[in-house]
């Protein structure tokens, strides 16, 4: 993980509740065992044409195919955002689509905990806060937002402020880049010093005699 602190993008707007983890991710590529490659099948069912002579084409009408959205880092989304089953999957298309992080009224509590351990930082805000961000993005795609970890705010380019709440230590872990494995390496010498021990003591220990 890549420690996060400001962080200023424009945005994508979705302004869709209820997105689930099967739209964020269709089950049919949960197959790879690596965490990267998921970006390309991210939203893929709404990215591509479902029905006609151009079934499987990218749709230039969805939000993430327009131009003038690409490259954001910031995802802007409806309530209860994450929803349905517990994939991981669903925070690892998102990254690797290069998102850093989403904001939304409310997100399902499973998808929550695995985006942040994955490096998102997710932003809960009022319903009408998140409102009057998505009709900014909307109505200019150049509309840049800055999410300040440390001081824990959002602002705008138009003027826009607001706090947001986060827990401390997901925030910790967030600001130094840590996951699960790098919060465990912080104590890698107390460990080494822990097996090296077990193994002399292993060794050391009297065996039965054989027969």
């Amino acid at each position: 993980m890549h420690p996060i602190n400001v962080l200023t993008s424009h945005a994508v707007p979705l302004d869709r509740p209820n997105v689930d983890t099967d739209q964020i991710i269709p089950k049919q590529f949960l197959k790879r065992i690596e965490r990267t490659g998921y970006g390309d099948f991210l939203f893929y069912d709404w990215r591509r044409i479902q029905d006609g002579p151009n079934s499987g084409q990218p749709d230039q009408t969805f939000v993430l195919n327009k131009n003038n959205h690409k490259g954001a880092k910031i995802l802007i989304a409806g309530k209860n955002f994450g929803c349905g089953s517990s994939r991981e999957h669903a925070a690892w298309a998102l990254t690797d689509f290069g998102f850093l992080a989403v904001i939304a009224p409310s997100f399902a509590d499973i998808f929550f905990s695995n985006a942040g351990k994955n490096g998102m930082v997710l932003v809960r805000l009022p319903e009408s806060d998140v409102e009057t961000l998505m009709h900014r993005s909307e109505k200019n795609p150049a509309h840049k937002i800055t999410i300040n970890l440390e001081a824990q705010t959002i602002t705008d380019d138009e003027g826009f402020s607001a706090h947001f709440d986060i827990d401390p230590f997901r925030k910790y872990c967030l600001l130094n880049g840590l996951d699960d494995i790098g919060l465990t390496l912080r104590h890698e010498s107390e460990l080494d010093t822990f097996e090296n021990k077990h193994d002399a003591e292993f060794w050391l220990k009297p065996r039965p005699a054989t027969a």
